[in-house]
C-alpha cells in the first residue's frame, strides 16, 4: 500500500474544480481545501475526508481513496446545492488528472447524500468518489 500519491491527488481534484467554469458560475471561487477565516458564502465547496485502502499488486503500488466533496448551502431548498454538485460530478468524471506523482488508473461517482446539517437551514450535499491510483515510483 502507498499513502503517497495523495497529495497529489488532492492537488489535482482542487485544481480541476477550480478551474472549471461551470462550476464557477455557481459557486463563484468558494471552493475551498481549507475553509478560509471569516464569514463563509452562502454556496461553497469543501474537500471532505479520505478513506484509503490498499490496492497493490504484483505490478506495483496502488491505492483506493474514497474521496468526500462537500457542497453547502443556505438557501431554502436543494437546488442550487444540487446544481454545483452535478458541475462537480461533470468536471470530475472522464476528466483527465494529471497527477505530480503516480497515475490515476480511474475515477468513479459512488454515492451522495443531500441533508439539512445541525446549522440553522443550512443544506449539505456529500458526493463520494472513489479514485484508484498506481504509483510510478
Amino acid at each position: 500500500m502507498t499513502y503517497a500519491i495523495a497529495a497529489a491527488l488532492q492537488t489535482a481534484i482542487y485544481t480541476r474544480l477550480t478551474a472549471d467554469p461551470a462550476l464557477a458560475a455557481i459557486t463563484g471561487p468558494a471552493i475551498y481545501d481549507a475553509l478560509p477565516a471569516g464569514p463563509l458564502p452562502p454556496l461553497y465547496v469543501l474537500l471532505g475526508q479520505e478513506e484509503v485502502r490498499d490496492a497493490s499488486d504484483q505490478t506495483g503500488f496502488g491505492a483506493d481513496h474514497a474521496i468526500s466533496i462537500l457542497v453547502l448551502s443556505e438557501a431554502s431548498g436543494f437546488a442550487s446545492a444540487k446544481a454545483a454538485a452535478a458541475a462537480i460530478c461533470d468536471a470530475l468524471l472522464g476528466a483527465a488528472l494529471p497527477l505530480t506523482r503516480g497515475t490515476l488508473v480511474s475515477l468513479n461517482f459512488t454515492k451522495a447524500k443531500a441533508a439539512r446539517t445541525n446549522t440553522a437551514n443550512q443544506r449539505q450535499i456529500t458526493l463520494i468518489f472513489r479514485a484508484r491510483v498506481a504509483d510510478d515510483v
